[in-house]
């Protein structure tokens, strides 16, 4: 629900309705609207996180090959049913920076940018910060535009986008 409409757009009496949890019981765990909202943002990490790795392992052992088909996790996330973008921009976009939620987004993405970097560091990348940064942003742009647009060929046209700039930066 919260993908779909926005932790905003989502309140407490709709989550307890839709789980069938007793109200008491939700407090328990999530005393704060805020605290459900996190363990979202948890949830949401390790499966796109982990569908990020894979695609990557999926695209062999080199290093720039890695960096290239991780981009494959996008095109599997634009196309699946009920696609609304990027849940950390998204959720981001609803909280107050310096709030714990804001908080959490912003860590999620600098995870995933030095997980890149670590990647782009490997693969002989001249500046591996710098590249992990273009890489980030390309795959942040086509994630909003597959909710944009939700043309079929962006995710082809952002991993070909990625193909050049690993090229371009592991020249050596």
């Amino acid at each position: 629900m919260f993908y779909a409409h926005g932790p905003r757009g989502v309140g407490v009496d709709t989550v307890i309705a839709e789980s069938g949890v007793a109200k008491a019981t939700l407090y328990k765990y999530f005393p704060r609207k805020d605290d459900l909202v996190l363990a979202y943002l948890d949830k949401v990490d390790q499966v796109w996180f982990g569908q990020l790795r894979a695609a990557a392992r999926a695209a062999g052992d080199d290093p720039r090959d890695q960096l290239v088909g991780m981009f494959d996790a996008l095109a599997s996330a634009c196309r699946s049913e009920g696609y609304h973008g990027c849940a950390f921009i998204n959720t981001a976009a609803e909280f107050e920076p310096g709030s714990d939620v804001h908080a959490r987004t912003v860590e999620h993405k600098n995870v995933v940018r030095a997980w890149v970097t670590d990647l782009a560091r490997r693969a002989g990348a001249d500046d591996p910060e710098r590249l992990a940064r273009q890489l980030t942003l390309l795959l942040d742009g086509g994630l909003a535009a597959g909710v944009l647009d939700a043309d079929p060929v962006t995710p082809d046209a952002t991993r070909a986008a990625a193909r050049v700039l690993v090229d371009a930066a592991c020249s050596g």
